[in-house]
């Protein structure tokens, strides 16, 4: 059998203010009680795992869930800020209502070229593919034949699964992530990825 690495790729769970759809970025928003109970759903689904690693973005929605999952495990997760969410500059918290009122002209450009419009003070999807992808190479090089625990945004993991499946950016969201998701990535050594569960 051809050796691989094994990613468990998440999303966080629930946060707040999820009711009225909006950017967080990478705002530091709180997770509801309901985005915990996520995390322990979710360490019950790996029980069975023998993860060797964890890695996640280093804002609080992500690293309380890789701590909840990682416990009884004998290591910790390892946090990356380039695995934060897309900067979403001064768009960062605001619901879309209240972006498309004051912004409507940022809006349909960027929904005109989602790939390449950055918003004012952020970064566009190129730019978020430039600081995550490496950071994926890393780890998948690092923990060759090994299972491990990635912890990110719904955003970044869509970059993750496109670049696996050798989809274009401009496919973002042809790909559905919900809160608290299981995606599963296998990486061989030849350099293909297979996508083994997608948002479950």
């Amino acid at each position: 059998m051809t050796p691989h690495t094994r990613i468990y790729l998440i999303r966080h769970g629930q946060v707040a203010g999820f009711d009225q759809p909006r950017y967080n970025g990478q705002s530091d928003v709180a997770l509801t009680e309901y985005g915990i109970e996520q995390y322990h759903t979710l360490k019950n689904r790996l029980a069975d795992v023998n993860l060797t690693a964890c890695y996640s973005s280093d804002l609080s929605r992500c690293t309380i869930g890789a701590e909840i999952i990682c416990r009884e495990y004998p290591f910790a997760p390892v946090t990356y800020p380039a695995l934060r969410e897309l900067n979403i500059g001064v768009w960062e918290g605001l619901a879309w209502q209240e972006i498309r009122a004051a912004w409507p002209e940022g809006w349909q450009a960027r929904l005109a070229d989602l790939v390449n419009y950055r918003v004012p003070e952020g970064e566009n999807l190129l730019d978020v593919e430039a600081r995550v992808m490496p950071v994926m190479a890393d780890i998948i090089a690092r923990h060759r034949g090994e299972s491990v625990l990635v912890a990110a945004h719904g955003g970044v993991n869509r970059i993750i699964l496109l670049n696996a499946i050798g989809a274009p950016l401009a496919g973002m969201f042809n790909i559905e992530q919900n809160y608290g998701c299981l995606n599963i990535i296998d990486y061989y050594d030849d350099g293909r990825a297979t996508v083994k569960l997608l948002n479950g």
